[in-house]
């Protein structure tokens, strides 16, 4: 049994952001609360990757919202025929009487405590996917697209050239620490966002969690929190699995049952 169009809608919303307020010349965008009906939620797209999943859901979440207004989202910028960017939404808050540009990150991140530089510690489980090049990416590029020529045409699109539009993003994340670490020193970042741990699979291989059941997630099912509703398995039956996966440097969530109501969250790395 897979997990409920519902707790996917959870899992986004429970996520917190990345930091509060503005760090690294960033406004955090305030996400408003929102009661999402337990019946009736619009379907998430299968086939298209996470990001755009989440995308959906922030849709779909700030549509229940009373505070905000949806004008624009997923926008193509386009230059000469080229793609040059995308805007992720354009929004109204009521409450103030202002428009906003919100661009929406949600990531996972293993922290990394032997690297000396904090922001520089922050990576996917594949060590691919880089925290600061992300935030360079934001601060120069998705941003910056509205005041392009071809962004300056998108905004006459919408009547909008000569309104004043504050720039913010919407940088959702869950951390994972090493194994065994109590605590990262991840300041200015959010403490909350730690959701888990990671370890590599030699140390995973052992006595220690031999007695507990596991549960290898679907990415759709990343953003969840563990439950019960899954087909678990044994830590003999996990590992073959996962050496399957290691040898193709593929970086797994694993959720872990240690009882009806204790569950851990981890990632198995292959490096």
């Amino acid at each position: 049994m897979g997990v409920s169009v519902l707790s996917r809608y959870l899992g986004f919303l429970n996520t917190p952001p990345l930091w509060i307020k503005k760090q690294f010349g960033l406004q955090q965008f305030n996400f408003p609360q929102v009661e999402v009906p337990t019946h009736s939620l619009p379907d998430i797209p299968s086939g298209i990757r996470l990001g755009h999943q989440m995308e959906f859901i922030f849709r779909q979440c700030i549509a229940y919202s009373k505070d905000y207004k949806l004008i624009a989202h997923n926008e193509p910028i386009r230059e000469s025929g080229r793609t040059i960017g995308e805007l992720d939404f354009i929004l109204y808050e009521k409450k103030t009487d202002q428009f906003l540009h919100v661009e929406l990150t949600y990531k996972f991140y293993i922290i990394d405590p032997d690297i000396s530089e904090p922001i520089h510690r922050l990576m996917g489980p594949n060590r691919r996917d880089m925290f600061f090049t992300k935030l360079d990416k934001i601060k120069h590029e998705q941003l910056g697209v509205m005041s392009t020529p071809a962004g300056k045409t998108l905004l006459d699109k919408y009547e909008l050239r000569d309104v004043i539009i504050s720039p913010q993003v919407c940088f959702k994340a869950q951390l994972f620490l090493p194994y065994g670490f109590e605590y990262g020193h991840i300041r200015p970042l959010n403490t909350t966002c730690i959701a888990g741990y990671w370890l590599r699979f030699d140390a995973f291989n052992s006595p220690e969690f031999e007695n507990d059941v596991y549960y290898i997630t679907y990415k759709h099912e990343w953003p969840v929190n563990p439950s019960n509703n899954e087909s678990y398995i044994t830590h003999y039956e996990v590992i073959l699995e996962l050496n399957i996966r290691m040898l193709k440097e593929n970086a797994p969530m694993v959720w872990r049952k240690k009882s009806d109501t204790s569950f851990d969250k981890f990632f198995v790395v292959w490096w």
